[in-house]
């Protein structure tokens, strides 16, 4: 057949902007028109006879797999999406019109480039996500889980790392860190190091490549001259300057990131900057209304609302709990005759051995001044909350070394048990506090005994 002007249709079809590709039964190329080439990158020699499915990506070559089951059954497919690799590393989206032709036992589709569009629905999705990210997520771990599954749908990122950089103490760390094929939490590989230093000295992002790795520092590229994958590293940029990196690998065969995903990860990253600042500012507050700045312990307002919910527990499970009520004896003395600085260290040394002295379950808080509540929770027995207390006089009796000075403290101790002495949170916290300072006179009452019996025999 021909057409108008009788160029043969082979011809009219090497015109077209759409590939036109047909597959056999075994889903090898038998024959593909001219504009394959430019969207796959192979010329028609290399592509016949080769499998379609080598050049599908690998994240969808299952779905492709089932849509081509699915097409050979005879479901035709009008509008199905996958995403190719071209022979030059990039990644491509298409577009596909097929369906199967019983009598030639061959499948016949239309392919149509779609990567600018998807590459802009997935931008505005992005960012459209970040920001959902940055109110929703609950802390910064559950935002670098986010930003990891965005920045994933819009590049292949098998290893992803987001680096924070501390300017004032010049210290870099990396609060996540994702490899798909080494677990560790953090970074084993110096190049990711090293990349993320080099954006944060140049600002400038990176795209690395075998070919690219001549053009790098020494150390960088020593560090990366044995490794065949492609890395991609991007500065964090806010409004008061760089406050870390992120850092993209790909593992996918052949899989190449090009100068348009820098250009896409450089402008997504700006709102990733803005979410993690965010964030930071909400934990911050957070901190500051939930813990003692001093000691870092929990204050009264967040002891009041983990011992509600401990309560809660305990009633459910029919369990027990105790309250240890804590106050320094003559901590005012200290303050007095070394002044508050040494009295700030004394508490800061105390919350540190009082941690010690209980389960990474239980909570330790500083109520006020010089008096600290220990919430036991899930206790078998009434005496293992004396066994407690004791625990906590033998480490506090135990001398402090405080800026040079041996001081030595010892706590009055009031106990507080679910149920036996209260159901609500008032009750057990007034019932500790009672049995403090009765501990507290009779401590006092005993050390006035001492002091009178040492004066009259100093005046026989």
């Amino acid at each position: 057949m021909d057409t108008k002007n009788g160029a043969p249709l082979a011809s009219f079809i090497d015109l077209l902007l759409d590939a036109i590709c047909i597959v056999d039964v075994e889903g090898r190329f038998v024959f593909v028109s001219a504009a394959c080439e430019r969207i796959f990158g192979y010329t028609q020699a290399e592509l016949i006879g080769k499998p379609m499915i080598e050049l599908v990506l690998p994240e969808d070559r299952a779905r492709t797999q089932e849509a081509a089951r699915q097409i050979m059954e005879g479901d035709a497919k009008p509008h199905f999406e996958n995403r190719y690799v071209r022979k030059d590393g990039q990644v491509v989206h298409i577009m596909w019109s097929a369906r199967w032709s019983e009598a030639d036992q061959v499948r016949v589709a239309v392919a149509r480039d779609i990567t600018e569009r998807k590459r802009a629905e997935s931008l505005q999705t992005a960012l459209y996500a970040i920001s959902e990210a940055a109110h929703g997520a609950e802390d910064l771990l559950a935002l670098f889980q986010h930003i990891h599954h965005v920045v994933g749908n819009l590049l292949p990122a098998q290893k992803f790392s987001v680096a924070l950089y501390d300017a004032g103490q010049e210290r870099l760390s990396f609060p996540y860190h994702v490899d798909a094929r080494n677990h560790s939490p953090v970074p084993r590989n110096p190049a990711t190091t090293l990349l993320c230093e080099e954006v944060i000295r140049t600002g400038q992002p990176l795209l690395l490549t075998p070919e690219t790795a001549d053009a790098l520092p020494p150390p960088l590229r020593a560090a990366v001259s044995t490794d065949a994958a492609c890395w991609l590293a991007v500065p964090l940029n806010s409004l008061k300057g760089i406050i870390g990196a992120l850092v993209l690998k790909s593992y996918a065969d052949g899989v190449r990131y090009t100068e348009k995903d820098k250009e896409l990860l450089q402008f997504v990253s700006a709102q990733i900057a803005t979410a993690i600042e965010r964030k930071q500012l909400h934990a911050r507050l957070q901190q500051m209304a939930q813990y003692d700045e001093l000691t870092s312990l929990p204050n009264r307002r967040l002891l009041y609302g983990r011992l509600k919910a401990a309560l809660a527990r305990a009633r459910r499970e029919q369990g027990r709990l105790s309250l240890l009520y804590l106050d320094l004896d003559k901590f005012k003395q200290v303050n007095d005759s070394f002044g508050h600085a040494t009295g700030d260290l004394l508490l800061q040394e105390v919350a540190r051995r009082l941690r010690q002295c209980v389960r990474e379950s239980d909570t330790v808080a500083r109520i006020g001044g010089d008096e600290f509540v220990v919430l036991l929770e899930s206790i078998a027995l009434p005496e293992h909350a004396w066994l407690v207390a004791e625990k906590i006089r033998s480490a506090l009796d135990h001398p402090l070394n405080l800026d040079g000075r041996h001081l030595r403290i010892l706590p009055s101790i009031g106990i507080a048990l679910f149920p036996e002495h209260g159901d609500e949170e008032q009750q057990l916290l007034k019932h500790a506090d009672d049995a403090m300072y009765r501990a507290k006179k009779t401590a006092e009452g005993a050390a006035q005994q001492l002091d009178d019996g040492a004066r009259a025999e100093s005046s026989v």
